[in-house]
Order: structure tokens, then C-alpha cells, then sequence
């Protein structure tokens, strides 16, 4: 009997429980759908937050309301915003997966090079993201997601892009390419005017006496002095200054006189249909000759092993050195010990050199060391080396880095044009499914 009683009262109270929970039930479901996030989009193997997407439009909405212009209609503006967190999904999946990484000292550069750029210290920066109601790791991984996305980029896009020599030698040649690649000038000039139907006497009484300030100017009188007391030239006020010119936006006759003028060195009369001008150069950025100092030089490479450690490398390539300046010849030592397959064939030589074409160690050493003289070891990425250089010259490099400057040019232009094909083309090889928003 008592058992019975007590089944029943189990039994009871289990019917209560079941109830109760039957009761709360909706409630605790709802509560759990508030708090979990929904999927706005699939991309791939990833998704697209609705989180995401709200906090990427709150930020939009404060950029658009701080610059004064009227938002677009809500819709639009959300399909906007999606579109581009899709976009950069997929981008980052990409450079993920290609191993690409940021390290926290590249962000910090960036996060310290961002607060410069506002006039602000570190300390500043971060107080105004307190302020805006954003946090600094919040900050850190949009910054570091924004330089993965442009080093994917950079790297997919740049390959698409090729500049034939035929297309680099029509924009040298076109009056743009000459105007771009064209040095600047810092320039300053006097102007004794003609004025039309002057005689031919008067005319050279003007030109006398353009001839006798470029006398005094090169005896020691101060060429702005002679511009404000002389010039015709709305500059005269400005002591005749012109300032920074792109040699190709002067007068062709100012042309051929400024390229052979020496920095603070002053023309001769120069007759316009304006008058006469002596002009002055006082800086010049860019064009002329670009001396660069190359070296021709070999070396033999030993790398540590388990077998070698560092001390006995060392020692070993001390033993080569000592043989060689007692008469022994680099290139068979080269041969049978270098360990770098791409120079001990040759006898370790390495051809001529051009700045940032090796390490900055090997470098070093190329710059310092005597020519034939045969450098003390010294480490580098690769391993343990002696280095002897054998010639040295200065070569003009001004050709090379003109059409390397027009390059980049052409390049940086079909950049934006090519990036633009390769988003559309990614977003429509990859799998996108955008989900239709819960309704209220």
C-alpha cells in the first residue's frame, strides 16, 4: 500500500514537472532565438553574419552622416554592404588559404602610420576609437583583415597584367609619357619685355641690358633682388620665383636652355615673343644621369648542418680564405666547396650587381669591403660566406628607371580596370547563397 502511494505521489510529481516545462517551453525558446546570430549569406565554405552586416551598416550609415550626404534607401543600401562583406569573404578565404599572415608588428606599423596620417599620437587614436564605440581589437582585425585583402589582390591581379615593350615605347613617345617622366625643375626667372613693333635698335638695347643683370647676377648680386628692382613678370614681387615646374609644362624655348643648366647657374638671354628672360635653376628632382655604383663580385657559401655547426663552418671558411690570399684561385675553391648551386659551376661569381638585388648583409659587405680583397666570413639567411669582389663601376641607370617609372604607370592604370574583372570573376565562380531576412 505504502508503495503504491508512493508510485502514485512519483508520478505526480513528474506530471507537475512535465507541465511546467511544457509551460516555460516557448518561452526559453524564444529567448535562445533572440540570442543566437542568423546567417545572412553562404559563401563557400564560410558565412556572412547578420551581426556583420548590421555592424558594417552602422559604421556606413556614421561615414555617410559625417560627410553630409543623403543615404540611399535602406534596401539598396543593405545589398550594398553585402555584397562587399561577400566579396572580402571570399578574398580572405583565399589568402588564408595561400598562408598569407600578418604579423603584429607589420599591424602595428600600419595602426601607427593610419595615426600619423590624423595628426595623432597612438595613445590619441585609440582614446577616439573609445569614443567612436569601437575597441582597438575590434580595429586591429579590420586593419589586419584589409591588408590581407589588398596583399590577395596585389598578388592575383598584378599577374594579369602585362606591359608588352612596344606598348612602354608608345607612352615614352606620346606627349603624355614625356610630360609624366619629364624631371621637375625649381626655377626663377627675370622678364625684360619687348613690346610689339619695337625697333630693332630697342630691341637691343634690351637685350644690353638683360646681358648686364646676367653680368651682375654672376658677379655675386642676388638674382631675386634683380627680379623684384627689373622683372616685367607678374613672379617679379615673388623675387621672380616660378617654383616646382614639370620641365614639360615650360615654354620649349625655356626647354633646351634649363637642360643644360648646372643647379644655381643662369641662362643666357633667352628671346621669347614675350621679350627676353634669364632664368635661374635652383633645384632639379629627377632626370639627368642616375649614376648607381655596381659591383662584379663571387663568393663561397657553407652552410651548418647536423654534422658542421657554426664554429666549425666558420673555421672552415677561414682555412679557404687564408689559401686563397696566399695564391690560391677563388673560382676552383669556389667549385669544389661553395654550397650554392646557382654560382659554384661559374667559380661563385655573381655578375654585376644592382641595389636590393641581394640581401642587405651581402650588400653591406659588397660596398665596404676593397676590390679583390677577400671579406672575413659573415652570416646571411643562407648560411656562412667570403666574398671578394673583383670590379667595380658606376653605370648610368636613368633609361632603366625611366621606363621603370612608366611602367609602374601603366601598370597602377590598368591595376583598378583589372581588379574590378577579377572580383566579378571570383564571385561568379564561388557558390552564394543569400537568405531571404527573418520576418517580424
Amino acid at each position: 500500500m505504502d508503495m503504491n502511494i508512493q508510485r502514485t505521489s512519483k508520478q505526480k510529481l513528474a506530471g507537475l514537472i512535465l507541465v511546467i516545462s511544457m509551460l516555460f517551453l516557448p518561452s526559453m525558446v524564444n529567448a535562445q532565438i533572440k540570442v543566437l546570430d542568423k546567417i545572412t549569406a553562404i559563401v563557400d565554405d564560410d558565412v556572412v553574419l547578420q551581426s556583420e552586416l548590421d555592424q558594417r551598416m552602422m559604421v556606413v550609415l556614421t561615414q555617410i552622416q559625417a560627410s553630409g550626404t543623403k543615404a540611399p534607401p535602406e534596401d539598396i543600401l543593405t545589398q550594398q554592404i553585402l555584397e562587399r562583406l561577400i566579396s572580402e569573404r571570399l578574398q580572405l578565404t583565399m589568402g588564408y588559404s595561400a598562408g598569407i599572415r600578418i604579423t603584429d608588428e607589420e599591424l602595428n606599423q600600419a595602426i601607427a602610420r593610419i595615426a600619423t596620417s590624423n595628426k595623432q599620437t597612438m595613445d590619441e587614436y585609440i582614446d577616439q576609437l573609445a569614443l567612436q564605440g569601437s575597441s582597438v581589437a575590434i580595429i586591429r582585425e579590420e586593419i589586419r583583415n584589409e591588408m590581407t585583402i589588398l596583399r590577395v589582390q596585389q598578388g592575383k591581379v598584378m599577374r594579369r597584367i602585362r606591359i608588352s615593350e612596344q606598348e612602354l615605347d608608345n607612352f615614352l613617345s606620346s606627349e603624355e609619357g614625356r610630360f609624366v617622366t619629364s624631371p621637375d625643375v625649381n626655377i626663377g626667372q627675370i622678364l625684360l619685355s619687348i613690346s610689339s613693333g619695337s625697333s630693332k635698335q630697342k630691341i637691343d638695347g634690351i637685350l644690353d641690358r638683360a646681358q648686364t643683370l646676367l653680368d651682375e647676377a654672376n658677379n655675386g648680386e642676388d638674382f631675386r633682388a634683380l627680379a623684384i628692382a627689373n622683372s616685367a613678370d607678374q613672379s617679379a614681387l615673388q623675387g621672380g620665383d616660378l617654383g616646382w615646374r614639370k620641365m614639360a609644362q615650360l615654354p620649349g624655348v625655356f626647354i633646351d636652355a634649363v637642360e643644360r643648366l648646372d643647379l644655381g647657374e643662369i641662362s643666357k638671354p633667352i628671346r621669347s615673343d614675350a621679350g627676353y628672360h634669364l632664368i635661374k635653376l635652383y633645384e632639379r628632382r629627377g632626370g639627368g644621369k642616375q649614376l648607381i655604383e655596381q659591383h662584379f663580385a663571387r663568393h663561397i657559401l657553407i652552410k651548418p648542418n647536423q654534422i658542421r655547426d657554426e664554429s666549425t663552418t666558420i673555421d672552415q671558411l677561414n682555412k679557404l680564405r687564408a689559401q686563397i690570399i696566399a695564391g690560391e684561385d677563388f673560382a676552383i675553391l669556389s667549385k669544389e666547396f661553395s654550397e650554392d648551386p646557382g654560382s659554384a659551376l661559374n667559380g661563385g661569381e655573381l655578375g654585376w650587381s644592382t641595389p636590393g638585388m641581394f640581401v642587405p648583409e651581402f650588400e653591406q659587405t659588397m660596398s665596404t669591403i676593397a676590390v679583390n680583397d677577400v671579406s672575413t666570413p659573415f652570416a646571411s639567411q643562407f648560411g656562412w660566406h667570403i666574398l671578394q669582389v673583383t670590379e667595380r663601376r658606376e653605370q648610368d641607370f636613368s633609361g632603366e628607371i625611366l621606363r621603370n617609372r612608366a611602367q609602374t604607370m601603366l601598370r597602377q592604370r590598368k591595376y583598378e580596370e583589372e581588379l574590378q574583372v577579377w572580383l566579378q570573376e571570383i564571385r561568379d565562380e564561388a557558390f552564394i547563397e543569400i537568405k531571404a531576412p527573418a520576418k517580424s
